[in-house]
């Protein structure tokens, strides 16, 4: 609370509170009425669509109490920003009553927007108790959980502005909605089985009506060995048998998914834990409101198709978040169909689309995907994918931002002009920012289609129809992304900041930790981003200041050459020749990589690498992991984006710790750079000698690590914070062991658990350099605009003109 001190007043006051943050959608209407009513204070509480505001008149030690308790005691699903109270007048006419009144809209920032969360303990309870009236409704919610963010078409947060307005309440949730002593009271999309949303299941031309009898179908199906789409909360999902080959199979061909693993949803913990290994961190991650995928070791003996998550030994388990999933691994009252304690679940799209979710949609694509559809009628205003996140120490290492945390606001800890960032062009996410806010879309997609632009678009404009239209735009510095092109037809008049992939996934680590302005080493591993050079970065150090929109580049991985471009990224074993090559070790048959190729494309690869055709300089930290798991006879082709590096990092988890490990050495070098030329030698003898893959793997993450403490240390100076981003630190070896090695050199080391490390999290850190850009004097701008980018040290950034005249 700011502005006043409650106390040492007469015995009769009113004080107005306005109270800013997710205060909408999560019962803090509700939770007002009560507290005012219980201290027997006289007033109003209300939503306009910036905030909830709040008048109480009564006495001093009264209002005392009100607004500690504001604060204390606020829902589970609230998170307060600010409170602002001002001290008014007594009101001699005022009631003596205490009312929630009608919302109104005001001009300013628009209040945060709750994620959708899983349905609560209540809420179950009576979906399975015969004596509820709501027992067995696919729908049951209340103020404390349920759909939010996918329901709602504008603010203020009322029914009227969600998909619920179709379905107008019965005389028995009417009089719940307005009882202050209910659970219901102004629960927004509070329904039952007499006025809400209902659930059917189609089948070719057969529609079979009524929750159990739909629910019966959909089993009897799935047991059957079909694919089911499944219409969830934020999209259609497709479920399978978790056994049954030939289900799985079909599965992966419609969704032409390649080796990529599926999630799968499990009925509880005790089920969770016979699929995988569950420490308590990872227990509390999948029971949170979140309910997100959470990736985990899957045991030897898990009771599942070995399609389902093909040579890997991580699978992604979740547990029910809606009642509909609840009801689907539960048994069917009179009937005697088998129960499934998990199912296949995967979002409803093929590989690299955007999910499905209207009617629409699902008329045209779910056809060739499924089998049949369990559907309903409860509108999807937002599609929002499932979040994946890893747990490291307890706490999440998200993967995959979307339900359950999107579009929870980051904190930026000043305030700017409204900005839109678009993101990168792989695992798209958006960023809008409001005032000191700034508020992150749920995942896109990768931006290679064009029904996943147009579902960018979509998003765009719905979420930028809540908050305000931006002022300036921000893209990736790199000149072939979809997504930076769209920004450039889009921008008109307004400025357009061009980002360098590897600073904005540096400043978004910042801006999640609220401390930008400190200065930081930042280091930044991923498979591929644009440099300054017009080269390939992806193994950067970077140094940002109290000027967080500038970086220099202080240290990164010698550059070996990328043959083919993209693909060399979907061929690991060209990056382990190149490495090869650039070592001067020749490519002998007994080496893995080698003997993957035919003798055609070790033709072609020599003749690129000697003549520099289609070629390009490459620091990328993501293909070196790629090389290395060539290397050791790991993956030489892959079927998704990290396979190679993941079962690497899994390979190296089955080290034996008694065996010797050799002594692997990335070379620093005076310059900042680290040569990997030593480390392939010695990882090449180490093979000839016999040395096992697994231990090679785990020394090789050693190494990088040592190299990282090694280099940070040199070119660190008086800055003691380091930050560990990009697409390579999703690796929870490396993260860990990068870790320990700079807390133990003093270092102070931040790591992601608000937006993912990989590029998933870039539009935070672009919309954070375009503010903090914008606020910089302009005549402190134009310098990176007069000189060309020498890929030692960016001191600003140009506008998209001189952009281009830099790219050139």
């Amino acid at each position: 609370m700011t502005g006043i001190s409650l106390t040492q007043r007469t015995a009769d006051v009113r004080y107005r509170f306005t109270v800013t943050g997710v205060v909408q959608g999560v019962g803090f209407r509700p939770f007002v009425h009560r507290t005012a009513t219980d201290l027997g204070l006289s007033g109003f509480v209300g939503n306009d669509s910036s905030a909830v505001f709040v008048e109480v008149q009564g006495p001093t030690a009264n209002v005392d109490e009100f607004a500690r308790r504001l604060r204390a005691e606020a829902p589970p699903l609230a998170i307060i920003s600010t409170v602002s109270v001002v001290q008014l007048d007594t009101d001699a006419d005022c009631s003596a009553d205490f009312r929630i009144v009608a919302s109104r809209t005001i001009s300013g920032a628009a209040t945060a927007i709750p994620p959708d969360i899983a349905v609560c303990d209540d809420c179950i309870a009576e979906l399975f108790d015969p004596g509820d009236r709501r027992y067995r409704h696919p729908f049951v919610t209340c103020t404390n959980c349920g759909p939010r963010f996918t329901i709602i078409r504008e603010l203020p947060y009322d029914r009227p502005a969600t998909t619920m307005a179709g379905f107008e309440m019965c005389p028995r949730c009417t009089a719940e909605y307005h009882d202050p002593s209910d659970r219901r009271f102004h629960a927004q999309p509070v329904a039952c089985p007499d006025c809400g949303p209902t659930l059917w299941f189609r089948s070719g031309e057969t529609r079979i009506e009524g929750s159990d009898r739909a629910l019966a179908a959909t089993r009897t199906a799935l047991s059957d060995g079909a694919v089911v789409a499944i219409k969830g909360v934020g999209g259609y999902h497709l479920g399978c048998a978790v056994d049954d080959d030939a289900a799985v199979g079909a599965l992966r061909a419609r969704k032409a998914r390649g080796g990529k693993p599926f999630a799968i949803l499990v009925a509880d913990l005790d089920v969770a834990r016979r699929y995988a290994d569950i420490d308590d961190g990872a227990a509390a991650v999948l029971s949170s409101p979140a309910r997100p995928i959470v990736l985990l070791r899957r045991r030897p003996d898990a009771p599942i198709s070995e399609l389902v998550a093909p040579g890997s030994p991580l699978i992604g388990l979740m547990l029910p978040y809606s009642p509909v999933h609840h009801l689907l691994l539960a048994a069917i009252p009179g009937s005697r169909l088998p129960v499934p304690e998990a199912l296949v679940l995967t979002s409803a799209n093929r590989s690299d689309e955007p999910i499905c979710f209207t009617d629409d949609d699902a008329a045209q694509r779910l056809p060739a995907l499924c089998d049949a559809v369990l559907d309903h009628d409860r509108p999807i205003h937002v599609p929002c994918d499932d979040s994946v996140v890893r747990v490291v120490d307890g706490r999440e290492l998200p993967i995959r931002r979307s339900r359950g945390y999107a579009p929870l606001p980051v904190e930026l800890g000043r305030s700017g002009p409204a900005v839109l960032a678009v993101g990168g062009e792989l695992k798209n996410t958006f960023c809008l920012t409001d005032g000191t806010r700034a508020f992150c879309s749920g995942h896109i997609g990768d931006m290679s289609t064009l029904e996943t632009l147009r579902a960018f678009e979509r998003a765009v404009d719905q979420l930028g129809g809540i908050r305000r239209q931006p002022q300036r735009l921000a893209a990736d510095l790199h000149p072939g992304y979809h997504t930076r092109h769209w920004a450039e037809r889009r921008a008109g008049a307004r400025p357009l900041d061009l980002v360098q992939h590897h600073h904005a996934h540096v400043v978004s680590l910042l801006a999640e930790h609220g401390r930008i302005g400190e200065p930081i080493i930042g280091v930044a591993f991923d498979g591929t981003g644009y440099g300054c050079d017009g080269t390939v970065w992806g193994g950067e150090i970077l140094s940002v200041g109290t000027d967080a929109h500038r970086f220099t580049r202080v240290g990164h991985l010698k550059p070996v050459p990328l043959p083919g471009g993209d693909v060399a990224v979907r061929n690991p074993w060209r990056m382990a020749l190149s490495h090869l090559w650039a070592a001067g070790i020749e490519w002998d048959a007994d080496l893995a990589p080698v003997a993957a190729a035919t003798g055609a494309e070790l033709r072609l690869l020599r003749s690129q690498l000697d003549s520099g055709v289609g070629c390009m300089p490459c620091s990328s930290m993501g293909r070196l992991f790629d090389a290395v798991a060539a290397l050791l006879g790991v993956r030489h082709r892959i079927d998704y984006e990290g396979q190679a590096a993941i079962e690497l990092e899994v390979l190296a988890d089955t080290a034996d710790d008694e065996m010797p490990v050799p002594a692997l050495q990335l070379t620093v070098t005076a310059d900042g750079q680290f040569d990997a030329a030593e480390l392939v030698a010695t990882l090449v003898s180490a093979l000839r000698a016999g040395a096992a893959p697994a231990v090679l793997a785990a020394a090789f993450h050693k190494a990088v690590a040592v190299a990282v403490a090694e280099v940070v240390a040199v070119v660190a100076g008086p800055v003691r914070l380091v930050g560990l981003t990009g697409g390579v630190f999703q690796n929870v070896r490396l993260l860990q062991e990068c870790r320990a090695r700079l807390q133990e050199a003093g270092f102070e080391v931040l790591t992601h658990h608000t937006v993912p490390p990989n590029d998933g999290g870039l539009a935070l850190g672009q919309a954070a350099v375009s503010i903090l850009t914008a606020l910089e004097p302009a005549e402190n701008l134009s310098k990176a605009a007069l000189e060309k980018c020498n890929g030692t040290a960016m001191d600003g950034y140009p506008r998209v003109d001189d952009a281009k005249a830099v790219q050139s």
